[in-house]
């Protein structure tokens, strides 16, 4: 894992304002997948991921996979056994792609603000890289029912507590912190996700269209569309991060003072 500080977490080109979009720079910096290698579980959910990087996930069926790797649908089964199961993998492989991000720390080292931001910027990385699978980890079902998106794994939800209790939490502002942290994260990142075409059901309508209609009967709108328009993904998580963190702090204090 890393060393950095959260002033080197921000380095890097691209983004607006502020605020430099590194997470995005580090997502297409990413190099290509590998050459092909024989066929196996692991392959097989490599694949789907990326045909859902490329096509969306509502075209996804084991038939069109097969074609993908160059055998027949019935091939896969033996190393996925449902469709299901290769959804639930997927999943899998987007929350071990958190956990091995170089900026994403097992426990705090500098601090649980530092600590939760490290998380928080892991999080949207995997969903930059892959913004058609993301909602999938919205609705999979996780380990536990109480399990919380996008912390999908009860890994990641030890890790993310016990780090708060090591850094003087109470269990309740524990609690109370992974709840607003997941809300959070969610929220923002499926609004991100559905600009670069995720298919996020109602929140398709943010996608930009073209011909705006019906604009002429809204001045205000169309008077402000260009700065409506302006992509602040970059800027806007910063600010809401550390609003939460500020938040957060309150809490933390407040249940060390009861």
């Amino acid at each position: 894992m890393s060393e950095e500080g959260p002033e080197e977490l921000q380095a890097g080109p691209g983004g607006a304002g502020e605020y430099p979009d590194a997470d995005r720079a580090a997502v297409e910096d990413e190099p290509p997948p590998s050459a092909r290698v024989p066929l196996s579980r692991e392959r097989v959910i490599a694949a789907a991921l990326a045909y859902i990087d490329d096509n969306g996930l509502p075209g996804l069926t084991m038939r069109r996979l097969g074609e993908q790797l160059g055998v027949e649908a019935m091939a896969l089964y033996r190393y996925v056994p449902s469709k299901e199961d290769l959804l639930d993998a997927v999943v899998e492989t987007l929350v071990a792609d958190v956990r091995a991000d170089d900026v994403v720390v097992d426990a705090p080292q500098d601090g649980w603000q530092d600590f939760l931001q490290r998380l928080a910027h892991g999080v949207r990385r995997m969903a930059l890289a892959h913004p058609k699978a993301f909602p999938l980890v919205a609705s999979r079902p996780a380990e536990a029912p109480w399990l919380r998106p996008p912390l999908r794994s009860l890994q990641v939800v030890e890790t993310f507590l016990s780090g708060l209790l090591q850094e003087g939490f109470s269990d309740a502002a524990a609690i109370e912190a992974y709840r607003a942290y997941t809300s959070f994260l969610l929220g923002h990142l499926l609004l991100e996700v559905a600009v670069h075409g995720a298919d996020v059901g109602p929140l398709d309508v943010l996608d930009d269209q073209t011909g705006e209609p019906g604009t002429a009967r809204y001045p205000t709108v169309a008077k402000l569309r260009e700065p409506l328009s302006e992509d602040r993904s970059a800027v806007e998580f910063e600010e809401a991060l550390e609003a939460l963190l500020d938040r957060l702090s309150i809490t933390r204090n407040e249940h060390l003072d009861d």
